[in-house]
């Protein structure tokens, strides 16, 4: 790893102590592996962004692992994170540079969501699951997959546990929103309602969670609201991002499922896709989700949430 820089690339949100917490993830991250050189950027929102960071990791390194720190792969991840890559390599010829994944929604982020759950339910005395409903809050995309990947976490949650309803919720960009969602919840009965958010670090969104929930209790007086909170320094993060490097060096060639690939750069090849999937025109280029060797689906345009944290 000597030779090897990891650029940790966050989402960045106008609320400066977000990504304060980043570096400071950064900061705890590097004192695990005093070994590593562990560089740090964001996409957008902050002093240091996605060319800097590039630039910046690559001097005095032979390869330079990117990890997108960022929970679900829409725009900025599929195509902005890519293309900066892409620049980088015409800027240093001599440095391979390799993208991981995002942290995406998988077993390990689910232990994580669990756990948010079992702390909040405890908050609450261990009411009964099944008038205890679940809401998981997500940022929201215009990415249909990206909100899909956090459809499934909510299936996963109510397969692990007895709550008769674990449901859905956005803060922008899609719907259905907090208050239509505990509305729904209040009329079917349920008694208590924990509100999950699923957010790495604090940003503006997470305040106006806070006040929506803090609302939403006024409102309906006859139920008990317990809200968790980000969970970025959680041990399960820090294991994940240990998993990704692996302990030494990513393979070579290792790809962010969008980087490079002929789906984004070339709308002739769209043909080789399943044309019952959602196309999405832009003006030059027809773009079609994709997921290397996984399910296709989903819009694969690079649209921009308006309600960043």
């Amino acid at each position: 790893m000597n030779d090897t820089a990891i650029l940790l690339v966050g989402h960045g949100s106008r609320n400066r102590e977000g990504n304060q917490e980043i570096l400071h993830f950064a900061a705890q991250w590097r004192d695990r592996h005093p070994g590593w050189r562990i560089e740090t950027c964001f996409i957008e929102h902050a002093e240091v962004l996605l060319d800097a960071g590039l630039d910046r990791a690559a001097h005095g390194a032979r390869r330079v692992v990117t990890i997108p720190f960022i929970l679900n792969a829409a725009g900025h991840v599929k195509m902005e994170l890519p293309a900066a890559i892409e620049r980088a390599r015409q800027r240093h010829p001599g440095v391979a540079f390799a993208c991981a994944r995002h942290l995406g929604m998988g077993r390990e982020i689910f232990s994580v969501l669990k756990g948010q759950l079992d702390r909040l339910l405890k908050q609450l005395d261990m009411p009964d699951p099944r008038t205890t409903g679940v809401v998981l809050l997500g940022r929201g995309s215009s990415d249909a997959g990206a909100n899909g990947e956090l459809a499934k976490m909510a299936r996963w949650l109510f397969e692990d546990g007895d709550h008769e309803l674990v449901d859905l919720a956005f803060t922008g960009v899609t719907w259905p929103r907090l208050e239509t969602v505990v509305q729904r919840q209040a009329r079917l009965g349920m008694t208590q309602i924990c509100v999950v958010p699923v957010y790495l670090f604090t940003g503006v969104l997470m305040e106006r969670i806070k006040a929506q929930v803090e609302r939403l209790q006024r409102q309906y007086p006859q139920i008990a609201f317990a809200l968790g909170t980000h969970f970025g320094f959680d041990k399960g993060i820090f294991d994940l991002l240990d998993a990704k490097v692996g302990g030494q060096e990513l393979p070579e060639g290792a790809l962010l499922e969008c980087d490079g690939c002929k789906y984004r750069l070339a709308a002739e090849a769209e043909h080789l896709h399943d044309h019952s999937h959602t196309h999405v025109h832009h003006s030059h280029v027809h773009h079609t989700d994709h997921d290397h060797g996984h399910h296709h689906g989903s819009d694969h345009a690079h649209a921009h949430e308006h309600a960043h944290a």
